[in-house]
């Protein structure tokens, strides 16, 4: 299917009654930091810049440098600069604080190039094996995206050329446990679309249920932390 954005454990792709769907794995959902819903995370990423293997990854297992993304005038300045942009995108909208550290290894979200090509893009999640209440914490998430690709830095109207932020906002999207929604409608929605930029009232609603309202979530969030310092 043209456009596709593919998932780490696809799912069925009927709509979700409120425009978003949460990723369940196992029969559970999962997200970063508390295993509750509704509250914030703090979640550090890295873009890998030497080819590292995670041989228990469904996807993206062999995880290549950013830099091979370097092509059709891409940098990795600019490849840098689109992937915090994605972020932010995220952080905008609910409770979540993202910050990024040099080394991969100590990342709890890597951004990268698949080692083995295929499809567009995927992400990985992986989670602790204890729930609660029906929750998994995530514990790593690997974004990939194939270098064979052709790329490029905004909407240009052809389709066949997928724009870099998007995907990266789409595939975070997974990484932070938001499935597909459906075909169309949403940034999460499976079908790449050039018809809007930012996230859509579906994505909105499901980014925060999963981790509440900015403000608030994160106050709790920083506050628990200290209490646990």
């Amino acid at each position: 299917m043209a456009g596709l954005l593919q998932l780490a454990s696809p799912l069925p792709a009927h709509a979700g009654d409120d425009g978003y769907r949460l990723l369940e794995l196992d029969g559970y959902k999962v997200k970063w930091g508390e295993q509750a819903l509704g509250v914030g995370a703090r979640v550090s990423y890295a873009l890998a810049d030497e080819t590292l293997r995670f041989d228990d990854a469904r996807n993206c297992r062999e995880l290549a440098p950013m830099a091979a993304l370097s092509r059709q005038g891409l940098t990795m300045e600019m490849l840098a600069r689109e992937t915090a942009a994605a972020f932010r995108v995220w952080e905008r909208a609910a409770g979540l604080s993202f910050y990024q550290v040099d080394d991969a290894r100590d990342a709890d979200v890597v951004l990268g190039a698949q080692g083995q090509p295929r499809g567009r893009a995927f992400a990985n999640v992986a989670y602790a094996p204890e729930p609660a209440a029906g929750v998994r914490a995530i514990e790593q998430a690997l974004v990939c995206l194939n270098p064979e690709q052709a790329w490029k830095v905004g909407f240009g109207g052809d389709k066949t050329v997928y724009d870099i932020r998007y995907t990266l906002i789409h595939e975070i999207g997974h990484a932070i446990g938001l499935d597909h929604p459906g075909p169309s409608g949403q940034v999460m929605a499976f079908r790449y679309t050039e018809a809007f930029e930012d996230l859509q009232p579906g994505d909105l609603r499901g980014v925060r249920r999963l981790y509440g309202r900015r403000a608030d979530s994160l106050a709790l969030a920083t506050a628990r932390d200290d209490a646990d310092r």
